[in-house]
């Protein structure tokens, strides 16, 4: 069937947003340490993350128990949605000054617009409520149990701990070296920004969080990105309404306080993908059409075992993908290489 269209709608996509604080590293640290099947993978040494444990009193170990155990580091970063807090004191003013309803709807995650009045009628004390919401959400791992948290926990108890173990964090964690993170987290923004001019929106999403790919999706006209350390190498997502959130990590070169001088680890690892003959042949062949690896390996003349490993270390720089055992070209990182070369010479 042939289709003539006449239409002049473009395909719509999103517009990109860019936050950062310390309050936000705070709420993600307290996530992630109390994530007990992630906490080993993080980028700490168990040395440092002993340091980091070391220096917390019983109060807070008391509250990261509780956090562990409801999963209220959601409700910390939903609070943290609701305005532009420039420090722990206002974002404290903010939820003391909360009704108990309030509270507690700023607490829920968004479930989507199908799903508001039902939020509401949970508040109103109606467990039929609560109970097909938890139905309807049943293939999320937290959300049912924490939303019969929200429905049985006291306010005032939530409001009292949720103040205490983000005030606790951030005197203990935050605090001792908020002039190092603060300035991490400041270059990330600086270079993140530059470049948020020079990329389509989906190009900057994949460029910014090192690989992820995110496309339209229907009633999502924003993209949120914030960066964080504490809880490296991951990506943590969030749905707001009309706004998909990405936590990501912060790229290795913000570390660095002579970050002008430090490149990208990606920028780096993908010129050193180019810089081989045989490498930049396969390149060439797969930009024409996507092969198999046996395929490969009869057009190159070479040992199956070298092909792999040179399709590998073009996988790594994510110059190229496979899926159902055939190679094609990733050519939107491959479009991008030469802005971010420019960024990193004109940063």
């Amino acid at each position: 069937m042939e289709v003539h269209s006449i239409g002049s709608r473009k395909r719509e996509t999103y517009k990109i947003e860019l936050k950062s604080s310390l309050l936000w590293e705070a709420a993600l640290g307290i996530s992630a340490i109390t994530n007990d099947s992630l906490i080993s993978t993080l980028e700490f040494s168990k040395k440092e993350l002993d340091e980091i444990s070391g220096s917390f009193s019983s109060e807070l170990q008391a509250h990261l128990t509780y956090v562990r155990e409801n999963n209220t580091w959601k409700a910390l970063l939903q609070l943290l949605h609701q305005g532009d807090f420039q420090d722990l004191s206002s974002f404290v003013s903010f939820v003391s000054g909360l009704s108990e309803e309030e509270l507690k709807r700023a607490a829920i995650p968004y479930l989507g617009k199908n799903l508001s009045e039902g939020v509401s009628q949970l508040l109103q004390g109606s467990r039929a409520a609560l109970e097909k919401l938890q139905d309807e959400t049943k293939g999320n791992s937290y959300i049912p149990a924490f939303l019969e948290y929200i429905f049985t926990i006291d306010a005032e108890e939530l409001r009292h701990h949720l103040i205490a173990v983000m005030t606790g964090w951030y005197e203990a964690v935050i605090k001792p070296q908020e002039t190092t993170l603060g300035a991490i987290l400041q270059r990330d923004m600086k270079v993140k920004r530059n470049m948020s001019e020079k990329l389509k929106p989906e190009q900057f999403v994949q460029w910014a969080t090192d690989g992820m790919k995110y496309l339209p999706e229907p009633s999502v006209f924003n993209v949120l990105l914030i960066p964080h350390y504490f809880y490296r190498p991951w990506i943590v997502e969030a749905d707001l309404e009309g706004t998909k959130v990405i936590y990501y990590p912060v790229a290795n070169e913000s570390l660095s306080p002579d970050s002008k001088y430090v490149p990208n680890k990606m920028l780096v690892q993908r010129y050193k993908a180019l810089g081989d003959g045989n490498r930049l042949k396969i390149l060439k062949l797969i930009s024409e059409k996507e092969w198999t690896l046996q395929e490969l390996t009869d057009i190159m003349g070479m040992g199956k075992t070298t092909v792999h490993h040179h399709l590998k270390i073009l996988k790594s720089a994510r110059l190229v993908n496979d899926y159902s055992s055939k190679y094609f070209m990733n050519n939107q990182n491959l479009d991008t290489l030469g802005e971010e070369l420019q960024n990193f010479l004109n940063k």
